[in-house]
């Protein structure tokens, strides 16, 4: 296994990003700007009806962001020259036949171009509209497979998946690829072509009852749920993952160099190009952010389970070494890389109870009011049973009673209605935000790293740029990253 020079590799390569806004593909975007400036091109694709619309999101939802300020600080007011320089901003859809595409001598011009290719796409709701899934996370990859195997140059294809498309899977989780139709639970085969004609005829239906869109949404994130729990995974976004995954091994057959990149739970930047750099509540920090709101003063969770996260930096670097390794291979099967943590440097639910109450104590938040929010140790729950047991007792029950009383005393209207309407639905938000996180902070596997940590020894071994790309999990110290970066980060760029 041999890298060699990372930042030579990039020397004048060109690279197809899809999914080119999204969190980790700016920091993919950033970076090899940063480190490699002689790179030939970056085509990144984004959901655009055109060109105009393309260059207006590059912009403002790549450029513009807070994360290319290093970028920005090197290169002063000839920034946006250089960017459009390397940069060249594609109007496409991934869930669209050669990926939505209009321009054919653009589509050409790749085609005739590009080496590398690396796939960000997807969206990451848990609980998305079960059409909108499909055609991102599953058959999307399926349309970029097809539009690979006619590029001229491929040297490799990389995926960026997740590590929970185990589902609910216990004990060592390995780096191994999924087979075609095979669910989780049952003896009966997930047949990929029966659930896009299902979701089809579920949306002619919906709509020639014209239905509305609000209903018609719903009813799709419903499906989707439905339809993942039956085949043994908890939500759509995973299930459709790992169809995604299903379908690209499958058709492959070892046509294009394949690279599979699972991350557990992504987090803020470690290190580059600067610490704490986030975008959203990413994963388990729409607990923390509820916490550090006054919000959120129970939850279920085992306090001595791992909660598996990785700073998005590592992930990137993870996916740029595995890019240069494989492209330098010979053989095209795919290999498969967790990217985490659990089994080099666990850090539990009890950690992180303790390092959140701890930041969010000394540095409080401020409400509307100007007054700092006072929080408390979250009170845990072993099991949802109790939780959901603790949460009926606790606030359901005095609500109806509250509900109740109003109306025999003729004051079921304002203010009353008003505070009841706006304590039921916290009350189900934050039943809703329990149930969606259930299989995560019950979650009982450990993935095997086997894979990466080839890579890093090799890295080591065989580059002398291994340090400016480390993703080595033992390297974190948790609290110090916790204390001094994470929190702070989102404070600075979610909380603001």
């Amino acid at each position: 296994m041999e890298l060699g020079s990372i930042v030579e590799f990039l020397n004048n390569k060109s690279i197809l990003v899809i999914g080119a806004t999204g969190f980790l593909a700016k920091i993919f975007v950033e970076k090899i700007l940063r480190v490699q400036p002689k790179v030939k091109k970056l085509y990144l694709l984004l959901r655009a009806v055109d060109t105009k619309s393309a260059e207006e999101r590059l912009h403002n939802e790549v450029i513009g962001m807070a994360l290319f300020d290093v970028l920005r600080e090197q290169h002063g007011a000839s920034l946006y020259s250089f960017v459009y320089e390397k940069v060249t901003p594609v109007p496409g859809d991934i869930s669209c036949v050669d990926l939505g595409i209009r321009d054919s001598l653009l589509k050409d011009q790749i085609w005739n171009e590009i080496d590398t290719v690396i796939n960000c796409a997807a969206t990451t709701n848990f609980d998305e509209r079960y059409d909108v899934a499909l055609g991102i996370n599953t058959l999307g990859p399926l349309h970029l497979l097809n539009f690979v195997k006619k590029c001229n140059n491929i040297k490799v294809l990389v995926h960026l998946s997740t590590a929970y498309v185990c589902g609910e899977d216990a004990g060592f989780i390995q780096e191994k690829p999924f087979r075609l139709g095979k669910a989780k639970k049952g003896t009966g085969m997930i047949d990929i072509d029966i659930e896009k004609k299902l979701v089809e005829e579920k949306l002619r239906k919906l709509h020639s009852e014209h239905a509305e869109e609000s209903a018609v949404t719903s009813y799709m994130k419903d499906y989707g749920t439905e339809r993942a729990r039956m085949f043994g995974w908890p939500n759509t976004y995973v299930f459709t993952k790992a169809m995604g995954e299903m379908l690209l091994v499958h058709y492959n057959r070892d046509t294009v160099p394949l690279v599979i990149i699972r991350p557990t739970m992504v987090t803020s930047t470690y290190q580059e190009p600067f610490p704490g750099w986030i975008e959203g509540v990413r994963t388990i920090d729409g607990v923390v952010v509820g916490y550090a709101k006054g919000k959120l003063k129970h939850f279920p969770f085992n306090p001595q389970l791992i909660v598996d996260v990785i700073p998005a930096d590592m992930v990137i670097n993870a996916l740029i070494m595995a890019m240069v390794e494989y492209a330098n291979r010979s053989n095209t099967s795919e290999i498969i890389y967790h990217v985490g943590s659990s089994l080099r440097n666990p850090f539990t639910f009890s950690n992180l109870n303790e390092l959140f109450f701890l930041y969010y104590t000394q540095n409080p938040l401020i409400d509307k009011e100007g007054k700092p929010i006072k929080v408390g140790k979250i009170k845990a729950f072993r099991s949802m049973a109790t939780f959901r047991i603790y949460m009926a007792i606790r606030y359901s029950l005095p609500l109806k009673v509250f509900q109740y009383l109003a109306i025999i005393a003729g004051l079921f209207q304002k203010p009353y209605k008003d505070k009841y309407t706006a304590l039921d639905r916290n009350l189900k938000r934050g039943m809703r935000l329990a149930e969606l996180y259930e299989p995560y902070v019950f979650f009982k596997g450990i993935f095997d790293d086997t894979n990466s940590e080839k890579l890093q020894i090799a890295a080591r071994e065989t580059c002398s740029e291994a340090d400016a790309f480390n993703f080595d999990p033992t390297s974190i110290n948790w609290e110090a990253y916790m204390m001094d970066v994470h929190f702070p980060g989102l404070v600075k760029y979610v909380l603001k």
